[in-house]
């Protein structure tokens, strides 16, 4: 192989995205909120861009376009300041407004109904706010403050505290020597044992456990049913409890089948992560994208929740002051880069509400069943057939659906929802895995739980019905279902009687 260095000429095609191209993609794959913002975004940035209240019922006007290119009329001189690198001209095409006051004459001003209707609707907000929670740790220390313990004790329960998490349960996750300094003695590690122990008293009970055994032996107390049944089980049976391995548990300890599992039922009272409820819970805010609704011959009809962003338009004062050759070169050049990045903003959203509008119209004219008759009646769907029906690229459609919700009669749903696999019945019908795992639900509620279906039984079962479905995936669903194995469904209470 021989190397050379030189200079040679090559041919060939390349293909490569027009920045308009590429916001408006970005544009499409962004969801309502995350829209309002960027839109949001823009308005701050670029004073060529306004934004009005729309009127939802009228009908869609027309996007304006600029004729950025139109010659002056006149043009004033710049001020040429090179010392100051032209700052005085520069200030002044930051102050357009404040020059020309009339300008202000341009924008709409709200009506006092409407400022009442903000005012309130700020108000209501602000009364709405949900006071911030106690914390674990504010719990613990206040608790630990109406005990009375020296101010060495305290220091060191805080100490301890000051590790647990919320979100991990309340768990111990560091040991205790590592809590303390390096040249601890014998009687410092006494002292955080000690100090555990103070905190394994407080509320809720098993925080400050060092492992899920001892978590649950700290919520164990005597009054409860089975309390010492529950002992021995939390200590030496809890990986025979999860297999459900109930005549090994038997033949260890000598409880009856009926007495283990009565006192089972007591551990499932407990809980494995006491702490989890001062976890700090953020629910997302689901605004839908897409709404549908019924129209009077009984179709489904969408639309979409973009009243926000209906009222776009490039500023009527820089507008004029364009066209009219009032300012100068250094104005028209700064005004037609900010109106060029308005416009392409503008038809990018456009773009977004056609294109959403006619995805979601496909999708929901395409599952019309499963709005009317419930999930188990969904079809099977592939991206791919909605962007032939609409006449884009799959991507496309990937990008319009991706991180959007729809308000159905079914409730809301994201829109990738309407996309699921399937198989076929002997019969050539296509089913969708929805079907399918709404049947696998049915089969396994309805089972005979001292004998309860293998997934090999399943199988068989789907075959008499005509559909062929793999072990493999009836174990996949069972699982992602939250179903436990035909061995830990087994009821041997029934079973030994």
């Amino acid at each position: 192989m021989r190397l050379s260095f030189g200079q040679h000429l090559q041919q060939k095609q390349v293909q490569t995205l027009a920045p308009r191209m590429i916001q408006s993609m970005e544009i499409l794959q962004l969801p309502i909120q995350d829209l309002q913002e960027r839109i949001d975004q823009e308005l701050a940035e670029n004073p060529m861009l306004e934004l009005e209240d729309a009127d939802p019922s009228l009908p869609d006007e027309p996007v304006e376009r600029v004729d950025t290119d139109k010659p002056d009329l006149e043009e004033r001189e710049l001020i040429v300041d090179n010392d100051h690198n032209n700052a005085d001209d520069f200030e002044r095409l930051l102050n357009l407004d404040q020059e020309i006051p009339e300008a202000y004459d341009e924008y709409t001003r709200p009506s006092a109904n409407r400022i009442a209707e903000i005012m309130d609707r700020q108000h209501d907000t602000m009364a709405n706010i949900v006071d911030r929670p106690e914390s674990l740790h504010e719990h613990l220390l206040h608790q630990l403050g109406e005990m009375e313990i020296s101010a060495v004790e305290y220091a060191m329960c805080e100490r301890i505290i000051s590790t647990l998490n919320a979100e991990d349960g309340g768990y111990l996750k560091v040991s205790l020597p590592d809590l303390l300094p390096a040249d601890a003695t014998e009687a410092d590690l006494d002292l955080a044992e000690k100090c555990l122990g103070m905190i394994h008293t407080l509320d809720p009970a098993g925080v400050g456990a060092r492992g899920l055994e001892e978590c649950l032996l700290l919520q164990v107390t005597d009054d409860m049913p089975f309390a010492e049944e529950m002992r021995v089980l939390v200590r030496d049976h809890l990986d025979d409890l999860y297999h459900n391995r109930m005549p090994a548990i038997q033949k260890a300890t000598g409880f009856s089948i009926e007495t283990i599992q009565s006192a089972l039922g007591q551990l499932k009272k407990l809980t494995p992560k006491p702490a989890s409820m001062f976890a700090e819970r953020s629910a997302p805010t689901i605004v839908p994208d897409v709404f549908v609704d019924r129209d009077e011959d009984g179709k489904y009809r969408v639309r979409l929740e973009d009243t926000g962003t209906r009222g776009l338009h490039i500023s009527n004062y820089y507008r004029k002051r364009l066209a009219t050759g009032e300012a100068t070169s250094a104005e028209r050049e700064y005004i037609k880069r900010r109106v060029t990045s308005a416009q392409w903003l503008i038809e990018s959203i456009e773009q977004r509400r056609a294109t959403l509008t006619a995805v979601s119209q496909a999708i929901v004219d395409y599952q019309t069943k499963f709005l009317e008759a419930g999930p188990e009646f969904i079809e099977p769907l592939k991206m791919q057939q909605i962007a032939d029906q609409v006449g884009v690229h799959v991507t496309t459609v990937s990008r319009a659906v991706d991180d959007k919700w729809i308000q159905t009669p079914r409730g809301i749903l994201p829109l990738r929802r309407f996309f699921v696999g399937g198989t076929q019945s002997d019969d050539g019908e296509d089913v969708a895995w929805d079907r399918i795992r709404i049947k696998l639900q049915e089969l396994i509620d309805h089972e005979d739980k001292t004998n309860p279906h293998s997934d090999d039984d399943l199988v068989k079962m789907f075959k008499a019905q005509g559909l062929n479905v793999a072990r493999r995936t009836i174990t996949k669903y069972r699982q992602k279902m939250g179903i436990p194995s035909s061995r830990q469904r087994r009821d041997w209470s029934k079973k030994l009687s």
